[in-house]
């Protein structure tokens, strides 16, 4: 827990005040190497709970201390400015994460033993993001599945007998729940980055591969190149409920594992939280049908968790050692099972029913990155896309994209 008193300040310490910390309360003076372990994902802190508790257990004297912030990447760029970097972050590949790479504060890690068992899609997916494409600065871990979660008993009693491939088959879907009384999109975007949910759902299949690239260089804009995905998330809203924009995530996941809605616009991470609020939850998952040709409808699929070593820490050895007991085999099955993610370890497998909707698009292929993970950081995607959700203007909705892109650009 190195300098955390330090961090007491405005936003960042709103942040800190709801941080989870396991193994910490002995402080430095119980004769162990502490190791902060910081974490951008809240929902998996029991999971690494207990691999830490299983960790120290074999290695006595080393203690991990998870911090595991509400607002990580507020918190962790505080901390970048601040020179004082955890041990290891375990974070999504974003652009946050890119940005750590680029700025020189994490070790290349490629050729060392950690990235050995890694399936190697999942290494050139990570080295394609940084400056030096050479370097692999987190080891992949877990990756994920974004798209529509879905009430199997509901489905059932609408008499719907398949899963939709094609947006028109969901949209006749969307209108058979709502004429039978049903919620058919349980919405939660009062938390804005459920919003993005969606959009990358939607745009993963509609716009073009090279958007952001293109973009950047001045020959396309949102305006040119979202307008149906505009459209459709528009059409997605009518089918949410009375309190679209009221409803948080953490509430919306008790609502829905309670029988509120049919479809829930979710990735995989949201599953062991349904099925805590609800242990009798009958789900499935499908990839969102974006367009009306299946062969186009890709799963969203990104890395969910990669472990990133810092270059300053003074606990190298030790970061390492915790580092390789989470990849081991029994380890990474473990949280592989516990938080319903898909492993980017060979050898280790999602066997949960439940994800079996998103099986034929791991063993095809047909997945794609998040559109989103391509935006500069800093532009703030979610909260343009929540107060188009609010007013619905279309068309300040994509100059307004297009305007704070061009803006994070020319700051560059």
């Amino acid at each position: 827990m190195k300098n955390w008193k330090m961090l007491t300040a405005g936003a960042v310490a709103l942040s800190l005040s709801a941080s989870l910390f396991a193994g910490c309360s002995g402080g430095k003076d119980d004769g162990k190497t502490h190791i902060e372990f910081f974490s951008s994902k809240v929902e998996n802190a029991s999971t690494y709970k207990e691999i830490i508790k299983e960790f120290e257990k074999k290695n006595p004297k080393i203690a991990v201390d998870l911090s595991s912030p509400p607002d990580a990447g507020t918190v962790i760029k505080t901390r970048l400015t601040k020179n004082d970097m955890p041990d290891i972050v375990a974070m999504g590949d974003d652009t946050t994460f890119t940005d750590l790479a680029n700025s020189g504060v994490l070790k290349d890690l490629s050729g060392s033993d950690a990235v050995e068992n890694i399936q190697p899609t999942y290494i050139d997916m990570v080295k394609k993001d940084y400056k030096n494409h050479d370097a692999v600065y987190g080891v992949p871990y877990a990756t994920n599945g974004n798209g529509v979660i879905y009430n199997k008993e509901k489905l059932a009693a609408l008499g719907i007998e398949e899963t939709p491939k094609t947006w028109d088959e969901f949209v006749a879907d969307l209108d058979k729940a709502k004429e039978a009384g049903e919620i058919p999109i349980y919405f939660t975007l009062k938390d804005a980055w459920t919003g993005m949910v969606a959009l990358n759902s939607v745009a993963s299949s509609i716009s073009p591969d090279q958007f952001a690239e293109d973009k950047t260089a001045g020959n396309t804009t949102f305006k040119e190149s979202y307008d149906e995905v505009a459209d459709k998330l528009l059409t997605l809203s009518k089918y949410g409920h009375k309190d679209n924009m009221g409803v948080a995530y953490g509430d919306g996941n008790t609502a829905f594992a309670n029988g509120k809605g049919v479809f829930y616009l979710q990735g995989n991470w949201a599953i062991p939280e349904l099925v805590k609020a609800n242990p009798d939850v009958k789900l499935g998952v499908f990839p969102f049908p974006a367009t009306n040709d299946p062969s186009k409808n890709n799963l969203v699929s990104g890395i969910d968790v990669l472990f990133g070593l810092t270059k300053d820490t003074k606990h190298e050895k030790e970061a390492k050692k915790f580092i390789s007991f989470l990849l081991d085999k029994e380890q990474a099955q473990k949280y592989t099972d516990e938080q319903s993610a898909f492993s980017a370890l060979k050898d280790v497998y999602q066997n949960d029913p439940k994800l079996e909707g998103y099986k034929a698009s791991f063993e095809s292929g047909q997945i794609t990155s998040y559109p989103d993970h391509f935006y500069p950081t800093g532009m703030n995607a979610a909260n343009i896309l929540q107060e188009f959700f609010i007013k619905k203007d279309k068309d300040k909705f994509l100059k307004t994209m297009d305007k704070e892109w061009d803006k994070v650009i020319d700051r560059k």
